[in-house]
């Protein structure tokens, strides 16, 4: 893979080292040194190192336009890195060919700010389509999407269409179309940004129980204010280059779901009604 030259702009932060993972722990992302420059020249990441490890919780923060969502495209090999190297579990993505990508993809659940559902589609058959994709036996998708429904909360609305659905309600059909087959990565890219305050919480919610069960979880945002109040490790972005890599010690490891949710919604001064736990 072809090197570029990447010069310091005038200002820009140092890089910030990866942090450090237990000794023998392969990361499930690692990226090595990665740079993204665009057609015409705009810069999109800038030797970037960072280190992911198992069942981690991990926010990307920083200002539009500060190289988020291009860490997120890289990861699921939307987009091809110009420079450096993105390993998934220990697998170089540079090694993984076109026709190889959907199986890469089987083990990494996106969830978008637009949610992508299949507007002609019901929310059973939107869940349903993610299993049929990678081949499930009808006998497993009758299993495994009420089960995901029911983790989301919304059990009784399986036979509505998106349309008939809250911004909310949508999102968790999103978000139960990346779980159900339980991969052991979700991106998450501003999964919030659409949503009132309260419906947030309620999101965030749902993934730190997906979190819980141990899937490691990548959350792009630009809500300052829920990444303060969640306590996670935060790295944020600036002009493409890491400027900050934090690991919250401030919240009990063994916090339940519920906990979580009353307490959010206690920092943040939003009402505790409308949410299942």
């Amino acid at each position: 893979m072809s090197k570029i030259r990447t010069r310091r702009r005038p200002g820009a932060a140092e890089t910030v080292a990866p942090a450090p993972l237990p000794a023998g722990e392969v990361p499930v992302v690692e990226l090595r040194d990665v740079s993204k420059v665009y057609a015409g020249g705009s810069v999109g990441l800038e030797r970037v190192s960072m280190r992911i490890g198992r069942g981690e919780f991990v926010f990307l923060v920083g200002a539009t336009g500060c190289g988020k969502s291009t860490c997120i495209r890289l990861l699921m090999k939307e987009l091809e890195v110009s420079s450096g190297e993105i390993l998934i579990a220990g697998k170089k993505l540079s090694e993984v060919d076109r026709k190889r990508v959907p199986y890469l993809r089987r083990n990494i659940g996106t969830v978008f700010q637009d949610y992508k559902l299949l507007p002609n589609r019901t929310v059973y058959d939107n869940v349903a389509y993610s299993l049929q994709v990678i081949g499930e036996s009808r006998e497993e998708i009758r299993r495994k999407v009420p089960d995901i429904l029911r983790l989301v909360g919304l059990s009784t609305k399986l036979h509505n269409y998106p349309d008939e659905l809250s911004g909310g309600e949508q999102q968790r059909v999103s978000i139960a179309r990346a779980f159900v087959n339980h991969p052991p990565l979700l991106l998450a890219d501003e999964p919030t940004g659409n949503l009132d305050p309260e419906t947030s919480i309620g999101i965030m919610q749902l993934i730190y129980r997906i979190n819980r069960t141990g899937t490691t979880v990548v959350v792009a945002t630009h809500d300052k204010e829920m990444v303060d109040k969640m306590r996670r490790r935060v790295v944020e972005l600036r002009d493409g280059r890491i400027v900050r890599d934090e690991q919250s010690g401030l919240y009990r490891p063994d916090e339940s779901t519920t906990e979580f949710a009353i307490r959010l919604r206690g920092e943040l001064g939003v009402g505790d009604e409308g949410n299942p736990n």
